[in-house]
């Protein structure tokens, strides 16, 4: 059946319920029935829940494609409003806010509620009656039980949302994996295959935020050739075909390939759902998660649009702490396992996920909210052990050695008034000589292969000074330690890398500023013994421990320590130049910053979920690098060997005085000194910096 059709099917079935829930709603904004300090809470999230409602009559109605693209902005603004910035100090979304207005515990469950109410906006434009026939009665049946003389105890309200998030994991949780690998989920690929691309109309049907970002980038792309457009999309989906090749993995058993990207870029993206069908590839683009039962924090993972406030995102991150137990996390999995066993053969067909990124955008460094919900230590180890069955589970149906990616990023319009010179940089940058880049790694190579360790020592005032242990060679005329990466899964060119020995790697990795994954980070320094993780702290905030929290919250991802699970050097000198040129080095994605100086991952190898698929560089080597004493735990105990992270931290060139190998006869061969390449024949990288 089509999926519109069973999507029609739901709807019907929860016709009753439906009407009853927006019947009572109508009647919650005009009753006075809840104590006085609550009223306006509970009048006010009625009145945006109709709104919804009202939107998704029109969507199903055929009203809304009659707007006008003014009606369009004007309702899209009305919708995110009250979460901008301008607005948020008195938004009932701020936990600060509703915690000042009903307390503490109080505050931070009704803030969480709204949230989620907040979260069925893509469901109206999805035409999701059932969706929002849920929201409606979570909302209803909270506000019933403050229809009393006394105001309820917070427990009964954190006990109505646990059970809403346990009751609807089957539908919200079930349903998102669907998305993920089923093609028959075609919400967005239907506008971006169907629309009219040169109309700013069609952005504003996704029912993301659009902002002058989303419209800027799809009026430069208006304005670019065909051949251009071609180009990025081949960039793009080359890199994807090129990866499986490279690593040995067979792309004709896949049927399916996830495209993720951010709004605006629908010109490129179309060109590439074309590419990926010829490859016999059918998308799955599914929406970034908004909902408590599915997001992963602040994490944007799937398309979108603008993020209207990053300080929301950040402050309802770990909304669970609310309600989250061992029971709801084992609900969660046991739903997972279900829908991967009931759709096991299309999961198999997964092929992979191909993300284009954006950056430009204002760098976020959050301020700390006391009054936003956080974890325990228990639900620390809870949200650690979930993350880590669950990336058991998903490697289960869709094996990591047989499965690939591609990444590549764009700016958009907030980088600055130079967006379109900026723009074709990129583009220069994302399709640079291959073939050049490959010969002088390979001379990099040469050298690093001959390595005990590699000495990484900052200058001025960078603290960095770290010994990086190499993996042994039993065959060097077979076998090499560092993989030459040239510009297929991870565009654009530019970086050679490893997974290195974690006994023996110790010392201090400091960087003056940072951006990770949407987060800035100031005077980052961690330490390492043996690989690990042993100490950190950054500058962000004036209280050390409040630093210390929001590194553990965002670098460790809760774990206690992570090890470092590479480290590689970035040769692409011409993307640093550009930053440096324009002035945007701290607005440049890690995609394209790690390949500006020496990288440092902490968390997974590179490898991970596939190290046992034998790879090899382009001059026929084999890599052999790819474990450590972490990963190896997979022989014996998986759930030991992998964290489901990986973040890379560089040191920019210019805060480098040495980068050495230390052979094991104590010979040092320096390949950059003072920010410069000085290895012989690896030189011709340093052009780009003297021009």
């Amino acid at each position: 059946m089509d999926i519109r059709e069973i999507q029609k099917e739901k709807n019907e079935q929860y016709e009753e319920r439906h009407v009853l829930a927006v019947g009572r709603l109508r009647g919650i904004v005009s009753e006075e029935t809840v104590p006085e300090q609550y009223l306006s809470y509970f009048q006010d999230v009625a009145i945006f829940l109709l709104e919804l409602e009202n939107v998704r009559r029109k969507v199903e109605s055929g009203e809304w494609n009659r707007y006008s693209v003014e009606e369009m902005k004007s309702l899209n603004e009305i919708l995110y409003s009250d979460v901008l910035e301008e607005h948020y100090g008195s938004s009932y979304a701020n936990p600060a806010y509703a915690a000042e207005k009903f307390g503490l515990e109080m505050g931070r469950l009704l803030s969480m509620l709204y949230a989620e109410m907040r979260s069925g906006i893509p469901y109206s434009f999805e035409n999701r009656a059932d969706y929002l026939t849920i929201l409606f009665e979570l909302f209803i049946e909270v506000y019933n039980s403050f229809e009393s003389d006394t105001v309820p105890d917070t427990k009964e309200i954190r006990d109505i949302i646990y059970w809403y998030a346990s009751d609807y994991c089957d539908v919200f949780l079930a349903d998102r994996i669907m998305e993920q690998i089923d093609p028959a989920y075609s919400f967005a690929a239907d506008i971006i295959e169907n629309a009219d691309l040169d109309n700013d109309r069609y952005l504003y049907c996704f029912g993301e935020y659009i902002t002058e970002n989303e419209l800027g980038t799809a009026r430069h792309l208006r304005t670019l050739p065909e051949e251009t457009l071609r180009k990025m999309a081949d960039v793009y989906t080359e890199g994807y075909r090129i990866g499986f090749i490279n690593t040995g993995k067979d792309l004709s058993k896949k049927s399916v390939v996830n495209i993720r990207y951010s709004l605006g870029f629908e010109k490129v993206i179309r060109i590439a759902i074309e590419n990926f069908r010829r490859m016999g590839l059918k998308p799955v683009i599914y929406r970034a998660a908004s909902g408590i039962i599915t997001k992963r924090e602040h994490h944007k993972i799937g398309y979108y649009g603008a993020v209207p406030n990053w300080q929301y995102e950040y402050d309802h991150r770990q909304d669970q702490a609310l309600f989250m137990d061992k029971r709801y996390i084992e609900r969660r999995l046991e739903v997972s396992r279900t829908v991967y066993e009931q759709h096991k053969e299309l999961a198999a067909k997964f092929a992979g996920p191909a993300v284009m990124e954006t950056f430009g955008e204002k760098p976020f460094s959050p301020k700390s909210v006391p009054e936003a919900p956080s974890y325990n230590e228990e639900q620390k180890k809870l949200a650690v052990s979930c993350d880590s069955r669950s990336g058991q589970l998903t490697n289960e149906y869709i094996k990591g050695e047989e499965r690939s990616f591609t990444i590549v990023a764009y700016p958009v319009p907030e980088i600055g008034e130079k967006y379109p010179e900026i723009f074709d940089e990129v583009i220069r940058i994302n399709t640079l000589d291959a073939k050049l880049y490959e010969k002088v790694q390979q001379t990099m190579i040469d050298a690093l292969d001959q390595g005990e360790y590699v000495h990484v020592k900052g200058r001025g005032e960078n603290r960095t000074d770290l010994k990086v242990k190499l993996y042994h060679l039993n065959d060097d005329e077979k076998e090499t330690i560092f993989e030459n990466c040239v510009a297929d899964v991870n565009i654009p060119v530019g970086e050679v890398f490893t997974s290195p020995v974690l006994e023996g790697t110790s010392g201090v990795l400091h960087v003056s500023r940072v951006y990770l994954e949407g987060l800035q980070y100031t005077d980052l320094e961690l330490t390492f013994e043996d690989g690990k993780i042993t100490d950190y702290r950054c500058g962000n905030f004036d209280d050390p421990e409040e630093g210390r929290r929001y590194i553990e919250d965002n670098v460790l991802k809760g774990h206690q320590s992570l090890p470092l699970g590479e480290f590689a050097i970035g040769t692409n000198t011409t993307a640093y130049v550009t930053g440096k040129k324009y002035g945007i080095e701290d607005k440049m994605p890690i995609l394209i910053a790690e390949k500006t100086g020496p990288h440092f991952a902490v968390g997974d190898t590179c490898y991970s979920w596939s190290e046992d698929i034998r790879v090899y560089n382009p001059n026929g080597k084999e890599i052999v690098a790819k474990d450590n004493s972490v990963s190896l735990n997979r022989k014996e105990d998986v759930s030991k060997a992998y964290f489901n992270c990986h973040t890379d931290i560089t040191i920019p060139y210019e805060e480098l005085e040495e980068i050495c190998v230390v052979t094991k006869d104590g010979k040092h061969i320096i390949l950059i000194k003072d920010g410069r390449f000085v290895l012989p024949g690896t030189e011709v990288l340093n052009e780009p910096l003297e021009k």
